[in-house]
């Protein structure tokens, strides 16, 4: 009997585990969640690396091995989190094989603290690219500014890219623009685009995190009646924008080609309001062709009481325009508040880079 999860990805939906640690791999915890979960990939981040190394489990061998070789936190860092991302690469190979490149996926980013420069950006990508030696692992980039050339520049040497912490329908369109730029680049200088893929991370949750605070601070029976609306209508939209981008002429030379569209993925996807339902940013996101990255939590409470549709998506455009059309005028600003979320993430994922350094400071340390 089919199981939510398996029906999420009858529907369209690949399944990517939001996590990674050394157990996971090792135990063939990972392994199993091919079969038992539908997963199809995964994606990590500097949070994610924070908390797996801050427990420590799995780890003593590697970082024994690393203290005694006199490395730096920042290489042993590097050592580690390419190790780990290897590993799961090569779990995932049958389904990458299997699914033609689409899926099999695993994903690192770059450090965080590069995300306003492009060069260094471009180089750390690069660099973790050969490091970890695998066809079906992707470069994490962060869409800001100095991203969108990065990501133009690695993808036009061949490499796939996972662009990261997207809040706003703008930026979204200029992270396509990007990648298409790319992409017309590497079939120039002769690479085999149908091998080149990418996916663009959609972060859903917090928008309704920041959107409903101003929203409770404007306070009245109208704006309280907008809570928790925002960020469906708001990854609607992107989906919108992703079909009509991929519509368009100008792609149409660079799909004979073989390149591939690059799809969209719906990030942040664990529910931070308990009133809210646990699987309310996966059912609610369901159309083919879509990526949704869940935390364990959420994916087991999909699999547990999840009520999957066939599509939950491209027939509430007009209904999504009208809900952020609605918050605007209630006075809460959708730039004000896309712009903000864009900053934290990038600090936020700067905090956790700091703990992860800490973490392997004291763990070289104490190997010592």
């Amino acid at each position: 009997m089919s199981n939510p999860l398996a029906q999420l990805a009858a529907n369209g939906v690949s399944i990517w585990l939001d996590d990674l640690s050394r157990t996971r791999i090792t135990s063939g915890g990972l392994e199993s969640l091919i079969s038992s979960r539908s997963v199809s990939g995964v994606t990590t981040n500097p949070t994610i690396f924070a908390g797996a190394l801050g427990k420590g489990e799995g780890y003593g061998e590697q970082v024994t091995e690393l203290a005694a070789a006199g490395a730096s936190a920042a290489e042993a860092i590097f050592e580690i989190t390419t190790r780990d991302v290897a590993d799961a690469c090569d779990i995932f190979a049958g389904v990458y094989a299997s699914s033609h490149g689409f899926d099999g996926r695993v994903s690192i980013e770059v450090e965080p603290g590069l995300a306003h420069d492009t060069a260094a950006t471009v180089a750390q990508a690069k660099e973790l690219f050969a490091k970890v030696n695998r066809e079906n692992v992707m470069i994490k980039i962060p869409a800001t500014k100095a991203g969108l050339a990065a990501i133009t520049e690695v993808i036009a040497s061949g490499i796939s890219v996972n662009v990261t912490l997207i809040f706003s329908l703008q930026r979204y369109r200029e992270v396509i623009a990007a990648y298409q730029a790319g992409v017309a680049l590497a079939k120039a200088a002769g690479h085999d685009v149908s091998k080149i893929h990418s996916v663009a991370s959609f972060f859903v949750s917090r928008v309704d995190t920041e959107i409903d605070k101003r929203l409770v601070t404007v306070g009245t029976q109208d704006a309280v009646a907008m809570k928790s609306k925002a960020a469906l209508a708001n990854a609607r939209l992107a989906y919108q924008v992703f079909e009509q981008e991929f519509a368009k002429p100008e792609w149409s030379a660079l799909a004979a080609a073989g390149a591939n569209k690059q799809r969209p993925l719906m990030a942040s996807t664990g529910v931070k309001d308990p009133n809210l339902s646990d699987t309310l940013y996966v059912t609610e996101l369901v159309a083919p062709e879509l990526v949704n990255t869940m935390p364990e939590k959420t994916m087991e409470a999909v699999f547990d009481h999840g009520i999957v549709p066939a599509n939950s998506i491209t027939l509430h455009y007009v209904d999504a325009k009208a809900v952020l059309d609605s918050i605007e005028a209630l006075g809460v600003s959708y730039d004000e508040v896309t712009e903000l979320l864009e900053k934290e993430g990038v600090e936020k994922f700067i905090v956790s880079w700091s703990e992860l350094t800490e973490s392997v400071e004291a763990a070289l340390k104490a190997a010592k």
